[in-house]
């Protein structure tokens, strides 16, 4: 099975990893998401995967990226690099508002993606 193949794949694991940080954080308010470093580390790993799967998603099926082009493939990788390449310098507040404001979009847009892929 090629990359190419693992398209399907790489938009579930991004799901589950939105879901999982949707979880984590959905009784908090930023100033508890700020005091709890267990919950922010899962947050960040999470959105670490997000990341990689939107750029194996780039690199294996750039065609099936330009298509969905709603989708800021991008964005969000640039977002894990910072995270894991400034891991020492991550400005938490930036990442609170990205889970508010960013990731809900992305996790609609993401599931329309993969329902467009099963269809």
């Amino acid at each position: 099975m090629s990359k190419a193949d693992r398209v399907g794949d790489y938009l579930s694991h991004m799901l589950t990893a939105l879901e999982r940080i949707e979880r984590y954080t959905a009784d908090m308010d930023e100033a508890q998401f700020m005091a709890n470093a267990l919950v922010q580390d899962a947050a960040l790993r999470n959105i670490e995967i997000i990341g990689e799967a939107a750029n194996n998603i780039q690199r294996a099926a750039p065609e099936f990226a330009a298509q969905h082009s709603e989708v800021p493939w991008l964005v969000v990788y640039t977002m894990r690099n910072r995270i894991t390449h400034g891991y020492d310098s991550v400005d938490l507040a930036i990442v609170w508002r990205t889970i508010r404001s960013d990731l809900p979009a992305l996790k609609i847009q993401i599931e329309r993606v993969r329902a467009s892929v099963r269809a």
